[in-house]
Parts: structure tokens; C-alpha cells; sequence
């Protein structure tokens, strides 16, 4: 049985990791929900948002119990929603009530956000059930009663909480998920007819008609038109996403949210005779020029070390056609990056590895595609983080400085941060795809294929719409030419050298489809003809968003940019890896010595799989790494104690609270120009004092407490909270 990547990020190592048997209860739970996606319906939108909301629930019940941290949700209004808390009873065993609180949460929510999963009774439920109960606790226990200090039952509240609180987020969880307002503009592309698809719109997005439609995660659906997944989830409540960020579109006739605007992509017009000139006629003519990498046959060889691939600075990522057409190799594949001159770790240059160009492009497509029984690409991201985690090498201190963490606190701060910057992706990204809705190569190429070729009016099948013609890459057909037909009815026609596609692959274990001249009409991205393409629109890239976000999350956690002792490895064995055909020839190792160049080759992989141009991939990258950092800097302001607060802008700086710890006076400067409601109230949710504080110095006298752990919480006029600071007596 063929290998595949779903098991574990770089397994050889994990494996070899001594620490992996000694877990976190939130390592444990968020494998739970990795595996749950894995035997879910493939959505990518849906399942960063589960990744959220579970991170989400794990960091609360640890940030109950710290003297510093602020929670996320719990006892906060979040976008309108109020996670009220009363408090509960500080525990004598911390560790324990984490553990508790954690698991009854987790196993709540997981039932109830898969419970739809055509694999939910058979996989997913089994399994929680079998963690759950390996820690003696009871899964008929449901109340959600924590006024009797039952830490089982805060749990489930909790849970209770951010499933209401999903109910309402935006997401349309109770309808399914399903779409309110959007069409598509164009009929579907009935795929393996290979009819005429020039009476459709080009600059938008096409729905695929299958036979058969089994969507990414390998799960056959019941029918043949998938929709467009989530063109409406722009709508969803976001993690760090700020309103100056938000623009709402009502062109199609209802409001489209979409956040950091990308502006426009590349739209068909019009072009003179040099058709190759035109930004859109470039950009998938690239995608169709690539194509002709996938061959086995093709003796080119390439060094994918990290010695001549990756380091390539953001700051220089493409804006103007001219830089894209130089920053991408048209002819032969990959990026303007230059790799790194030495391992940092080792002070030694990197070994080169050459292989052949198309193992190298077909195993980077499948192992980025995300295909069946996989996490999707937020989880996907997830994998790699517990392998940074688990190595030996990493030392768990955040941003690299401070103290080190303890394995249950590095990781529910390190799935907060990597959560949100999931979510917040999903949300920006297929706000873009839903508001642009922008074709896919499968349609665009076949598209202008079936108009001719727009490079010479005085030769045959001119269409200013048409492909550009490219040697070895984009040709007419000739007289005499395998193509021609019998009689020469084809000559005049576009022909491209790309991969044949899957109607030459009847068993993935032994057929090869190779790549040759086709007809233009008969282009295929390198996926499974059951699948061809995902079913929303292009622009922008997930993948590219998801991963620069990652990567950008993992640099800022690690304070490291490079994979720990400077690179990642995996693992591709000889004809044991590929999915869609044999493959590779030869025994091969993907390598990467930053995040950031992981993030890169993953984007280049969606090229190579027919599934992106490059439009789609440098304004994703781009947003991604704005995301990235955005949510690193809000994370760290909840582990930091400074509650976000909407419409509040250096709330601490103006609010000022010291000493903490306080022995007997606590002494607070308030500079902001408004009266506020100060209350403190015991961890056990009692309100003990409280003062109306106007623009001056005011002293509260704590002596007579007792030591321990207190909230002070500030309101404004009305009633709205502005800052809760923990504050521990002496």
C-alpha cells in the first residue's frame, strides 16, 4: 500500500523523538480533531474555523488559572457574543482541573462540530470516546452546571458556549454551511466531454460537472455539481481581522465582505498581436507551460537542497507584470529564490540533492494537494507545528526568549496563535474568492484554447481571446502532425504539451499518463479525474495564505526562522509515494530550511498541479504574511494580560495599575477622558469592591483581602468592559 503524508508531518523523525509518548491533554485533543478532518468532508474554510474554536477552548481553561493570561472567550462579549462567567473555585490542583476542564470541553465540541461526518460513528466517535474514557471520566456526565465548583461541568458549559456562540458567527453552521446569496456567472464544464467552452464568461469562476465527484478528502458525494464552497465566509467572525481592514461590496446585488483587498486579478481583454503580452494570457499560459514538467521521461535535473532553493525575501515579492514574468521561471519551472549559503546550525553548507525536475514537481503538487484522508491545508500546518514541538531541538520559549514552557502551556498558546492565523485566513481568503469569483486554469486554459491563439492574426485560429503561442510549450497543429487527424481536420487547432491527464491512468499503481502533445480543449490539471480542481474560485490562493500565515506563526512562536538544527526533512520513497500514478523513479527527500521556504514551495506546488497562475499565489503570500504576524501580536497581547478591546487603542497606557503583585495598596491612573466603573471581584466570580473612577490617581486598599488571585475590571459609561487585569494579592 502506498505511503502517505496524512500520518504525520516528517514521521521519521517524530518517531524517533523520545518525548512524543509524553503528551500535553491539549496535544491529545488537537490530534483528535486532525483526525476528525481526516475523516470529514474536505473543507478547508470550515476546518480552520474547528481549529480555531477548539484552540480557542483549550486556551481558555489554562488562562483561568493563570495570574497573567487573559482568555479568548470565556467571560468576555466576543463580536457581540456574551461568554458570561460567574467564576468558580480556584482548585487545589491546577493541573488536574486544566485537564478536566480541556477534555469535557473537547469532547463536547468535536461531537457536536462532526457529528455530520460521513465517518463520525464509524471513526471519529470511537475515538474521542477512547481518549475520553482513558482518563477515567464519564461521557454520559452532560451537565453544564459549574455553580457547584465542577470543573467536568465548566467544561461542558464551555463547549455549550462556542457551539451558541457558532450558531451565529456568520458561518451558516446551522444551515450546514450551505451558501444564502451566491450564483455562479458561468454553467458547469462538463469535464470529460471535452465540449466546446468558449460561451462562458472568462474572467469568472466555472463550476465542474463530474460522473462521479469525490471531493478532496476522498469521501464520494451524492452529487455532480459540487458548489462553491463558502463564497460567503468573509462574513465569519474573525480572530485578529480589524475593521479598517473590511471593505463590504454590494456589486453582486448583496454585501460581500472582504478583508485586505487585493484589488482586482488579471482580466482577459483584448490584446494586439503579441498575445503573450497580455497579463491573463500569461499567467495561465505558465500554468499550461509547467504542465510539460510532469514527465517521468524528462532526463532535466534539478538541486531541490535548500542550498539553491528558498531565501527569498518578501520585501521583493512580485506587484508589476514585468516582476512577475521575472520573478517565475517560465520555461523550466521554480522561483527567483537562490537558496542559503550555510546551515546556521552546523556552519556548513547544505548537500545538494538532484533529482529529476518532474519527481520533484509531481511529488510537491500531491504532497501539498491535501488530498484524501488529509487535515486539509490549516491542519496540514497543525501537523508541522507538533513536529517543531515534539523535536528534541526546539526549546519552548516564546518568540525564543523568557521562560521556558511547560509542554501544556507552549501548546495552547502555540494552537491559539496558529488557530486564529488559520481562521483569520479562511476568512479573508474566500471573502476574495466569493467577491472576485475568478476562473481556474481548467477553465481558462480549455477556454482560450477553444477561441485559437492570439500571438498572429495572419495565422490560422486567430482569437484576441486565444492561448499565446510558445514554442515546445502552446502550438498550432500542422499537417502531417499526430493531431491532424485523417483528414486534417484538426490542423489550425491549439495543441499544448502538458500532462495527458487521468483518462490514461485506469490503475494508479501502474499507469503513467506521461506528458505529450494534446489538444488544448483536453488540458488537465494534475489531479484525480474524480476531483480535477477545488470547487471555488481561484483568486486568491489558499494555500499560499494558509502557508505564509503558518509560517509566519511558526517563525514569531520559535523566535527562529530556520526548522529546528536548520531543516525540515521528509522522506519520499521510490513508486511509494504518489497517488495519481507511479512515482517518483528514485528515492527523494523534500527539504526546507525556514518555514518561509516551506510556505514558498507550497505555492509553487499549486502551480505545478495546474490548480493556481501566479496572480492567485503572490497576493496570497502576501496577505498570509500580514495575517501571520497580526495574530502573533494579538495572541501574545492575551498571554500578556492586555484584553483586546474593540475601539480602544492603548487602553494599559492609559489605564495604569501597579503594584502587581500588590501587598496592601493597589494604585490606579486613569488618563482616559471619560468616567469609569472599576469592580474586583474574587476568582470565584464574587463582587467584592467596587468605585467610579474620574480622569485622576485613585488608591484601593487590598490589606484586607486575602492573598490570592483577584480580577479588577474596568467598564464604561456604558456598561461596556474596556480592561480586566488579574491581580494577585501578597
Amino acid at each position: 500500500m502506498k505511503s502517505y503524508y496524512r500520518l504525520i508531518f516528517f514521521i521519521t523523525l517524530l518517531i524517533s523523538n523520545s518525548n512524543f509518548a509524553q503528551q500535553s491533554v491539549a496535544r491529545e485533543w488537537n490530534e483528535e480533531v486532525l483526525n476528525a478532518i481526516r475523516s470529514d468532508f474536505a473543507r478547508p474554510t470550515v476546518h480552520a474555523r474547528n481549529l480555531f474554536h477548539t484552540s480557542a477552548l483549550m486556551y481558555d481553561a489554562w488562562a483561568i488559572f493563570d495570574s497573567q493570561a487573559e482568555t479568548v472567550f470565556l467571560g468576555k462579549t466576543y463580536d457581540g457574543f456574551a461568554f458570561d462567567f460567574d467564576g468558580i473555585a480556584t482548585p487545589t490542583d491546577i493541573d488536574a482541573a486544566r485537564h478536566e476542564i480541556i477534555s469535557y470541553a473537547m469532547f463536547s465540541l468535536i461531537k457536536h462540530r462532526f457529528e455530520n461526518s460521513p465517518n463520525y460513528l464509524t471513526e471519529i466517535y470511537p475515538s474521542i470516546v477512547i481518549l475520553f474514557q482513558s482518563y477515567g471520566y464519564d461521557i454520559d456526565f452532560i451537565s453544564a452546571d459549574y455553580s457547584s465548583g465542577s470543573y467536568a461541568a465548566l467544561g461542558n458549559y464551555m463547549a455549550n458556549q462556542m457551539i451558541a456562540f457558532g450558531l451565529q458567527d456568520g458561518s451558516n453552521e446551522i444551515n450546514q454551511y450551505d451558501n444564502i446569496n451566491y450564483l455562479p456567472s458561468n454553467d458547469p464544464l462538463v469535464l470529460d466531454l471535452y465540449e466546446d467552452n468558449t460561451d462562458i464568461d472568462p474572467n469568472s469562476w466555472q463550476p465542474l460537472a463530474f460522473d462521479v465527484f469525490i471531493d478532496q478528502s476522498g469521501n464520494p458525494l451524492p452529487f455532480s455539481i459540487p458548489d462553491f464552497l463558502s463564497p460567503e465566509w468573509g462574513k465569519v467572525s474573525p480572530f485578529c481581522l480589524k475593521e479598517t481592514d473590511l471593505n463590504i461590496y454590494n456589486d453582486p446585488g448583496y454585501d460581500c465582505y472582504v478583508y485586505k483587498d487585493p484589488s482586482p486579478p488579471y482580466y482577459i481583454e483584448n490584446s494586439d498581436e503579441d498575445g503573450i503580452d497580455d497579463p491573463y494570457k500569461w499567467h495561465f499560459a505558465l500554468v499550461a507551460a509547467w504542465s510539460s514538467h510532469l514527465d517521468p521521461n524528462d532526463e532535466t535535473m534539478i538541486d531541490i537542497s535548500p542550498r539553491s532553493i528558498g531565501n527569498y525575501n518578501s520585501d521583493d515579492f512580485p506587484e508589476t507584470f514585468e516582476e512577475y514574468k521575472a520573478f517565475y521561471n517560465f520555461e523550466d519551472g521554480g522561483d527567483a529564490s537562490t537558496g542559503h549559503d550555510l546551515n546556521p546550525y552546523t556552519g556548513e553548507s547544505y548537500e545538494e540533492q538532484f533529482v529529476k525536475r518532474a519527481d520533484y514537481s509531481r511529488v510537491l503538487a500531491e504532497f501539498w494537494a491535501d488530498g484524501p484522508d488529509s487535515e486539509t491545508p490549516p491542519g496540514h500546518w497543525f501537523t508541522i507545528l507538533n513536529y517543531v514541538s515534539d523535536n528534541p531541538l526546539t526549546i519552548k520559549q516564546l518568540n525564543g526568549s523568557g521562560p521556558i514552557l511547560s509542554d501544556l502551556e507552549w501548546d495552547v498558546k502555540s494552537y491559539l496563535t496558529l488557530g486564529g492565523a488559520m481562521h483569520d485566513s479562511a476568512v479573508t481568503t474566500w471573502g476574495i474568492k466569493g467577491y472576485y469569483d475568478y476562473i481556474r486554469p481548467i477553465s481558462a486554459i480549455r477556454y482560450m484554447a477553444g477561441k485559437g491563439q492570439s500571438s498572429n492574426a495572419s495565422l490560422p485560429s486567430y482569437d484576441p481571446h486565444g492561448l499565446p503561442l510558445i514554442p515546445n510549450f502552446i502550438e498550432l497543429v500542422e499537417s502531417g502532425d499526430p493531431l491532424a487527424g485523417a483528414g486534417d481536420e484538426y490542423v489550425g487547432e491549439i495543441k499544448i504539451r502538458a500532462w495527458k491527464g487521468p483518462d490514461y491512468i485506469d490503475d494508479p499503481e501502474t499507469d503513467i499518463a506521461g506528458v505529450d502533445w494534446i489538444y488544448g480543449e483536453y488540458w488537465w490539471p494534475y489531479q484525480r479525474g474524480t476531483f480535477v480542481t477545488p470547487p471555488f474560485a481561484g483568486y486568491v490562493s489558499g494555500h499560499s495564505t494558509f502557508s505564509r500565515a503558518a509560517a509566519e506563526v511558526l517563525t514569531l512562536l520559535t523566535g527562529d526562522p530556520f526548522f529546528p538544527g536548520g531543516m525540515g526533512v521528509f522522506d519520499i520513497e521510490q513508486n511509494n509515494f504518489l497517488v495519481f500514478e507511479p512515482g517518483p523513479t528514485e528515492n527523494m527527500s523534500l527539504q526546507w530550511a525556514t518555514y518561509r521556504d516551506a510556505s514558498d514551495q507550497t505555492s509553487l506546488s499549486r502551480i505545478w498541479g495546474g490548480i493556481h497562475p501566479p496572480i492567485d499565489d503572490i497576493r496570497g503570500r502576501i496577505i498570509g504574511e500580514e495575517i501571520g504576524i497580526e495574530t502573533f501580536n494579538l495572541a501574545t497581547q492575551y498571554f500578556d494580560g492586555l484584553l483586546h478591546v474593540n475601539n480602544y487603542v492603548d487602553v494599559e497606557k492609559q489605564i495604569v495599575m501597579f503594584p502587581i503583585p500588590v501587598n496592601n495598596i493597589l494604585y490606579i491612573n486613569n488618563s482616559l477622558n471619560e468616567t469609569l466603573q472599576l469592580n474586583v471581584f474574587s476568582i470565584d466570580g464574587k463582587l467584592i469592591y467596587e468605585e467610579t473612577l474620574s480622569n485622576s490617581s485613585h488608591q484601593i486598599d487590598m490589606a484586607v483581602l486575602s492573598s490570592g488571585l483577584y480580577f479588577v475590571k474596568i467598564l464604561n459609561q456604558n456598561a461596556v468592559e474596556v480592561l480586566i487585569k488579574k491581580v494577585i494579592k501578597n
